[in-house]
């Protein structure tokens, strides 16, 4: 028995100190929010490509994906964007069926570049201007609303080793990572012993619940892992454990969080094909499985929102890579999204030329994130202002007309 052990487990619920139970059932017909976070600043210059501009091909002589028609061209989304082809099978049918749409132009004023500086920023959603107070992250302050209300049974859950910024905070929040679901490192035999150790402490509860959520979601994935050990299912990537998640979600959980990493290309990104592309390829197929594994029904009431710290330099570099930059897309997906958003690039944007760049090497900033998710969270919970304002301070929400 590791320490490492101990403290993973203990993780999955001594970060927050509020009362109540650990696991319990979604509030029926209620909302579903999965927040995933593509740790590294993914190049969303080649996801969502700006096909009609001149200027993109000129900026990316070796990384630039070819116009929709040409072989390994973009996918067609309008007359202005196209898709990395690779998300052929996956995002675009979602796409097409009105169940995907990107937000160009998005991202944080914040300007450090640094990966660690604006992570943490974002995952705080508090004002640049103020103080950092790294107890108290967004998506737990919005279940600190949302617990305050009709919806007592909210539970937030991270599906990482370690309870992420995002979920700090006052209200009960769980993590697992699923990745290497298994045969558990530490027996019913070693629980029950540091449990005994705890007896009669402070972390005697926090302890006794975060072998419980071991136990139930061990549980839920036996029928699962049995079905693997057959062959039944790839145990290839992201994918798996997407359909992991969703079956937690459709079962149990309200809001949810991952990370990927992987996506800081700044030497080797390659275009249609290449690191990026299998990268992309990836995370399509697992988003596409999210989608089919928590069935139609809890599909409908799902939103998943992918983000990254920042995006990357607009013209490529002596590597053929990118480096850090600024705007980045978010995507939006969701069996309910609105018929004026869903199948379409939403948000504010700007012609992508040489003049429209921020610094003359980034995209900008046009859709502040704490904005957009204000936004999201109004239509999707009913949020009033003040509640609003408990999640993002000082934020005026921007209604994008996602769902």
């Amino acid at each position: 028995m590791q320490r490492r052990d101990v403290l993973r487990l203990l993780g999955a619920t001594a970060a927050s100190g509020a009362a109540g139970h650990l696991v319990a059932a979604p509030a029926a017909g209620g909302s579903k929010l999965l927040v995933v976070f593509l740790r590294g600043a993914y190049d969303c210059a080649n996801v969502l490509v700006p096909t009609s501009s001149d200027f993109y091909y000129a900026a990316r002589p070796n990384i630039a994906i070819a116009r929709p028609g040409a072989p390994d061209g973009a996918l067609a989304l309008d007359g202005s964007w196209g898709l990395h082809p690779v998300l052929a099978p996956s995002v675009m049918p979602l796409f097409q069926q009105r169940q995907a749409a990107f937000i160009a132009f998005a991202g944080t004023d914040d300007l450090t570049r640094s990966h660690f500086e604006t992570q943490d920023s974002i995952e705080l959603g508090q004002a640049l201007d103020k103080r950092r107070d790294y107890r108290t992250g967004f998506l737990n302050r919005l279940a600190t609303v949302l617990g305050a209300g009709p919806r007592v049974d909210v539970l937030p859950i991270a599906f990482t080793n370690q309870l992420p910024i995002m979920l700090r905070g006052d209200a009960k929040a769980a993590n697992m990572a699923l990745a290497g679901v298994g045969r558990p490192g530490i027996d019913e035999r070693q629980s029950q012993v540091i449990q005994s150790m705890y007896r009669n402490t402070s972390l005697a509860q926090p302890v006794s619940e975060g072998f419980q959520v071991r136990d139930d979601v061990m549980r839920s994935m036996q029928s699962e892992m049995d079905a693997a050990s057959r062959d039944a299912m790839s145990a290839k990537g992201f994918e798996l454990v997407a359909r992991r998640m969703a079956r937690l979600m459709r079962d149990r959980f309200d809001l949810a969080f991952v990370d990927i990493g992987g996506w800081d290309t700044h030497v080797g990104q390659g275009g249609a094909t290449g690191y990026l592309a299998n990268r992309l390829d990836e995370l399509g197929r697992g988003l596409s499985g999210f989608a089919a594994e928590i069935g139609p029904d809890s599909w409908r009431n799902t939103v998943v929102v992918v983000i990254s710290e920042f995006g990357r330099t607009f013209r490529e570099n002596g590597n053929r890579g990118t480096d850090h930059g600024h705007g980045t897309v978010y995507w939006v997906l969701g069996g309910g999204l609105a018929a004026q958003a869903g199948g379409r690039v939403i948000g504010e944007q700007v012609a992508v030329t040489q003049e429209s760049l921020f610094q003359n090497r980034d995209y900008p900033v046009l859709n502040e994130y704490r904005a957009v998710f204000g936004g999201l969270f109004k239509r999707m919970y009913g949020l009033s202002p003040a509640q609003l304002g408990r999640v993002f301070d000082g934020v005026t929400p921007k209604d994008l007309g996602v769902i």
